[in-house]
């Protein structure tokens, strides 16, 4: 008996974009499922300037928009990876009822993003490009992991080229847009929905 088809809505993590999922959604495909992989605000072929984007609403709006543009009895399974953990969570609390399990691999799991009192103006350190879209004078408005420790941190397990064209494809992530990640709600509205967390062993960006 043949399996039931899903549609599976893949959710990069930061400074990556819908390409990171290549592999999963080719064999996704050929498992007979549907699959669409979605680039947030400033991310892969997404034109927007990340260090515009200074809300995590309009870093997310390609995924609401996604979810919203859903036919009205479609139901998704919603895959996010590390940030992308942030995107899934604001979609759970809006699109409830278009999601019929939310899957975190190795993400980021806060039922209602980050307190207040968790957001700091985000501080240089040495494995991080910062960007000052606003002048040096300013807090950052954008980072991304540096090329030399790009396969130490994120790619060690892959094959060399492929790290090579990830960090061909890697662009800055909007740092001002991660501090509003703040979801009010009630988990009773989230826990509609059934979330699976997946642990990775060999994660290196604790």
């Amino acid at each position: 008996m043949a399996a039931l088809q899903q549609h599976f809505v893949l959710v990069h993590g930061a400074g990556h974009g819908a390409w990171c999922w290549y592999k999963p959604r080719h064999l996704l495909q050929n498992s007979g499922h549907k699959v669409s992989c979605i680039d947030l605000a400033g991310a892969g072929i997404n034109l927007t300037d990340p260090n515009t984007i200074v809300s995590f609403h309009d870093y997310n709006q390609p995924l609401s928009h996604f979810m919203s543009c859903l036919p009205p009895n479609d139901k998704v399974v919603l895959v996010g990876h590390s940030a992308g953990g942030l995107s899934l969570t604001q979609a759970l609390h809006e699109f409830t009822d278009k999601i019929s399990v939310a899957i975190f691999l190795a993400a980021i799991m806060l039922p209602f993003g980050f307190p207040t009192e968790d957001t700091t103006d985000v501080v240089a350190d040495v494995h991080h490009e910062m960007y000052y879209g606003r002048g040096p004078e300013n807090p950052p408005t954008s980072l991304k992991l540096k090329e030399e420790f790009q396969r130490e941190k994120l790619y060690h397990m892959s094959p060399v080229e492929d790290s090579i064209l990830a960090s061909m494809l890697l662009r800055p992530s909007p740092s001002m847009a991660f501090k509003t990640a703040k979801f009010p709600g009630g988990e009773k509205v989230i826990n509609k929905v059934r979330r699976v967390y997946i642990k990775t062993m060999h994660d290196r960006m604790a």
